[in-house]
């Protein structure tokens, strides 16, 4: 190390991404269109790049809207999220949203409340809780209790609300059931029970839907890299799926954000120290879950590679494990500051670095940055194009 700080970073490849999700949107069926959550990674020059080849940005808060509107002051935006504020719904008016995904009847009044006093008419999405059942998948967003989306016993209420009430218009219905969906076929068959649930919702309470959202839900196979979703399979499904959808469905949304960014970004942390407590040997890195939350978030082990390092300065000894499992740990004070645990690496010392692929989603977004006041990792974005370049440093580097 040299007195030097230890390697910490993001590392973004932008060229990559553009690639990737080019080609995810043009599989897309006719009549598709894929706006990009923007949850899962909310920074400018990823957005910069994603606002040309996307539909549009989905977003859960008035942070991320003005995030959205500094990129681009008319790409159509969706606004979600189950507790805005009334601030954040006259924010989502005022900075022209293209349609608001309600999830309450309270929140319809809001909305026509707030749409009333502008003097516009807002388009409004009901998000429905669906009774399921559904596919398996990492993550139940409904069929259960949470605190997303209107349960299906309201809707009667919910949809009479948005047909009467002032300064809102019904557009149709939001559906987000999973979350990390590794299946291209059990997706397939989620979008035929959502056609048939909402074909019965037509008839049942006379109403007909411009717009369809089937929300995101598509995953990233985080224990095995090489087995990712089906893209390619899936689209050609959805293409005869589609071809049976009412003819009135003038659009059907996809809001992903983990399967377009993740395999853009990786996380690189350098090898502190190497030692064995209690049968167990532990690599501890400068870094930790309060810059990469992912694997404690969805407590997974989270594949990575290492980076061997020869510099090392000769009066200091060099500890070092081979042909055996290492438990990767953070920096913090505390035992859940875990990476990946009990790994078998062919040899792995201190001072070598550890890079962990498919962080480009939910890893720095997610992150308690703050706790115990550490140095944030700096952020690289690589890109061919130099305006798309960029280095985000730690605070006072």
């Amino acid at each position: 190390m040299n007195g030097r700080e230890p390697v910490c970073r993001y590392v973004y490849d932008l060229d990559a991404l553009a690639g990737h999700v080019a080609k995810v949107v043009a599989a897309l069926p006719e009549r598709c269109r894929m706006f990009y959550a923007m949850k899962a990674n909310s920074a400018q020059p990823v957005l910069r790049t994603l606002a040309p080849l996307v539909a549009g940005f989905e977003v859960a808060s008035g942070g991320e809207l003005a995030k959205a509107r500094a990129v681009s002051a008319d790409i159509p935006v969706l606004f979600g999220g189950p507790a805005k504020t009334p601030s954040e719904i006259a924010q989502a008016l005022r900075q022209g949203v293209t349609r608001l995904h309600v999830e309450s009847v309270l929140e319809l009044h809001r909305v026509s409340a707030a749409a009333t006093r502008a003097g516009q008419v807002a388009d409004v999405l009901l998000r429905v809780n669906l009774a399921g059942p559904f596919p398996p998948a990492t993550l139940a967003m409904a069929g259960k209790p949470t605190q997303f989306g209107i349960d299906e016993s309201e809707l009667p209420k919910a949809v009479r609300a948005a047909v009467e009430l002032p300064g809102v218009r019904f557009t149709g219905f939001h559906l987000h059931s999973l979350s990390n969906n590794l299946s291209a076929e059990a997706h397939l068959d989620l979008l035929e029970l959502y056609r048939s649930t909402v074909v019965r919702w037509e008839a049942q309470f006379g109403v007909h839907c411009e717009v369809v959202n089937v929300g995101g839900g598509i995953g990233v196979n985080y224990a095995d890299l090489a087995a990712q979703f089906d893209w390619a399979r899936f689209t050609t499904g959805l293409e005869q799926l589609v071809r049976t959808f009412p003819a009135h469905w003038r659009e059907v949304d996809f809001e992903c954000g983990r399967f377009l960014v993740a395999a853009c970004g990786s996380y690189l942390t350098e090898v502190l120290d190497v030692k064995r407590n209690h049968g167990v040997h532990y690599v501890l890195v400068r870094g930790g879950t309060h810059h990469f939350r992912l694997p404690a978030s969805w407590q997974h082990s989270h594949p990575f590679s290492v980076r061997a390092v020869d510099e090392w300065p000769a009066d200091l000894p060099r500890p070092y494990v081979r042909s055996e499992p290492v438990t990767v740990v953070g920096e913090l004070c505390t035992p859940k500051d875990v990476l990946a645990r009990d790994v078998v690496v062919e040899r792995l010392r201190a001072g070598d670095v550890l890079e962990f692929p498919y962080a480009g989603a939910y890893g720095w977004e997610i992150s308690h940055h703050d706790f115990l006041s550490h140095p944030h990792p700096d952020h690289i974005f690589h890109a061919r194009v130099p305006h798309s370049s960029s280095r985000v440093p730690r605070p006072g580097t």
